[in-house]
């Protein structure tokens, strides 16, 4: 791929195509070793904001995601939403939050 095809991908193109990268590092691996491989490389490599749209992608079916990859997603750690960090925090959602909550 040359510098320029790079820069005209997306976000969620870039994400479907690192996390089908880790994936094909470890077909190699016997089956449990290879999601476990994937999944720990995600949990420990990846930012929340990251994992937060691999999941979003996984949850809407978008994104081409290798079956290695979405076989690990079980032992990938979901992070929070930004309202919930709120929450945790003792933060009150604005009303602009708790509309798009809704949605």
């Amino acid at each position: 791929m040359s510098h320029d095809e790079e820069h005209i991908m997306s976000t969620s193109e870039k994400l479907v195509r690192m996390a089908n990268q880790i994936a094909d590092f470890f077909h190699s691996k016997p089956r449990e070793e290879g999601i476990a491989g994937v999944a720990e490389h995600i949990n420990k490599f990846w930012e929340p904001r990251m994992r937060r749209q691999f999941f979003e992608m996984l949850d809407d079916g978008s994104g081409n995601f290798s079956e290695l990859v979405v076989a690990a997603s079980a032992k990938i750690r979901r992070p929070i939403t930004p309202a919930e960090a709120d929450r945790k925090l003792g933060l009150e959602a604005s009303p602009a939050d708790v509309a798009a909550s809704q949605e």
